[in-house]
């Protein structure tokens, strides 16, 4: 992987064995790690526990699946290393200082296109915690190279920087009883956090790889971010990672490996604009846009009935300058997803189709004046996609999430996967743990009902994919 100013026969820095716990601030309480024995007793426990992330899985997703019997004893040989069992033990007591992190990030505000502030805490973050080399890209990705022994393939490993909400939300963290209230704390502030923890509970666990690894906070994620951060990752002739795994999303069980397509349009109508009783029989943009939403709605409720599945949404409206003048302008940003980039073709022609015609019966009835124009602009393109259930990376999801007593679901979701995906490239989202809800609103919430599940399944996919080095002789 290319880091700027840095030689790519870099190594890692030395570690310390985790008899000594090194890296662990004084005031960190830490439980003595557990035997690979006692780890596997520790999951017969939970796994009553992990019901709950089942339940929080998304109604979208397909039936249970299970991994093949090769993958199924690669991750239990893997979870028997005594180096794992540690990195668990780590993982569980470093519970609090995630939650610190958690809380820190979120009051971070990080709107569309405004990642850098948060972007650099997380950079420093990542360098202390265990990055061999950290960079910012061209547009604002932050990457933390850890290298491994042969360094032959890259695993990359997010979660996104941005979230939702406009500049000057408050984002402060409210707590009531064991629920934390803040926009952003959970999409995908608990994601970004768990890619952090992995990384510190890797390095104070001693745990070495054979692959580089790059822990990566994404940008460009949410709405009008259209997936910036991951298209420049794996634009044309980039150095990409060979597999990627994104923590966005709720439990255990929801593994994403299908991207769900959409496109996204701003349409706007102008015209003159003048008074309402002075300047009547002017082309109105307002009387345009709406008989173009009508139309689109007659030919998009028939083409959603039937066949894959497809949606639409006009979710944004504004222009005009008062109520008593012609708008001169009024625009709309509409939403259109499918499964199927056939269909998604298919009602984007229509969405297009439908414009046209609002704005030529507009201008027929217009007595007087210039035409009205249009402009269809795209502002959002998020291909579609579906995995390979049989890849490597889908089978060792599946075959870790069993370890914790849960069955995944291999489902359809649009997430930074979506552009490996889309491009045959090994890749899958995997959820942030914890119970949460009311995403996207000032009232988002995350409870941290064994939230620890979710990082010590992070860590395990990580390192399964990325191959545990033996010692060194």
């Amino acid at each position: 992987w290319p880091m700027p100013g840095v030689s790519g026969e870099g190594s890692r820095r030395t570690r310390t064995p985790p008899s000594g716990l090194a890296g662990h601030s004084p005031d960190t309480k830490l439980s003595s790690s557990p035997r690979p024995t006692e780890f596997f007793l520790v999951l017969s426990t939970i796994r009553s526990l992990a019901v709950c992330a089942v339940c929080a899985a998304s109604a979208t997703a397909l039936s249970a699946q299970t991994a093949s019997q090769q993958y199924t004893d690669e991750a239990r040989q893997l979870a028997a290393a005594p180096v794992i069992g540690a990195a668990m033990g780590l993982v569980e007591a470093l519970d609090a200082w995630s939650i610190e992190r958690l809380i820190e990030l979120t009051e971070i505000p990080a709107p569309p296109f405004m990642e850098e502030v948060r972007g650099r805490r997380y950079a420093e973050l990542l360098s202390e915690f265990g990055a061999d080399s950290v960079w910012t890209d061209e547009v604002g990705n932050v990457i933390g190279l850890r290298k491994g022994r042969t360094g032959t393939r890259t695993i990359g490993f997010g979660g996104h920087l941005d979230t939702v909400f406009p500049e000057g939300t408050d984002v402060t963290v409210r707590q009531r009883g064991d629920t934390l209230y803040a926009p952003g704390i959970g999409d995908d502030t608990r994601g970004l956090v768990v890619v952090l923890t992995v990384l510190r509970a890797m390095e104070d666990a001693g745990i070495e790889t054979n692959e580089d690894v790059i822990f990566v906070g994404v940008v460009g994620e949410e709405g009008l971010g259209d997936l910036r951060g991951m298209k420049h990752i794996f634009r044309d002739g980039a150095d990409a990672p060979d597999v990627w795994i994104d923590v966005d999303g709720g439990g255990l069980a929801r593994l994403v490996t299908m991207g769900l397509g959409s496109v996204r349009y701003r349409a706007t109508f102008s015209g003159p604009g003048g008074h309402s009783w002075g300047a009547f029989g002017l082309a109105n943009p307002a009387h345009a846009m709406s008989r173009a939403v009508r139309h689109f709605q007659d030919a998009a409720d028939t083409l959603t009935r039937s066949g894959p599945r497809t949606s639409y949404n006009v979710g944004r409206m504004g222009g005009g300058t008062s109520v008593n003048s012609i708008p001169f302008e009024t625009w709309m940003e509409v939403d259109m997803r499918s499964v199927s980039p056939q269909s998604l073709a298919v009602i984007e022609r229509a969405f297009l189709a439908a414009m046209e015609r609002g704005l030529a019966e507009e201008n027929e009835l217009r007595r007087e004046g210039p035409a009205l124009t249009l402009d269809p602009a795209k502002i959002g393109d998020r291909p579609s996609g579906e995995g390979d259930p049989s890849a490597a990376l889908v089978q060792r999801a599946l075959a870790t999430t069993a370890l914790f007593g849960v069955e995944g679901e291999l489902s359809r979701s649009s997430t930074d996967s979506n552009i490996p995906i889309s491009l045959g490239i090994p890749a899958v989202t995997i959820g942030k743990g914890g119970i949460g809800g009311a995403g996207h609103s000032p009232e988002e919430y995350w409870i941290n009902r064994d939230g620890h599940l979710a990082i010590q399944r992070a860590l395990i996919l990580v390192v399964a994919e990325a191959g545990l080095a033996g010692p060194i002789s």
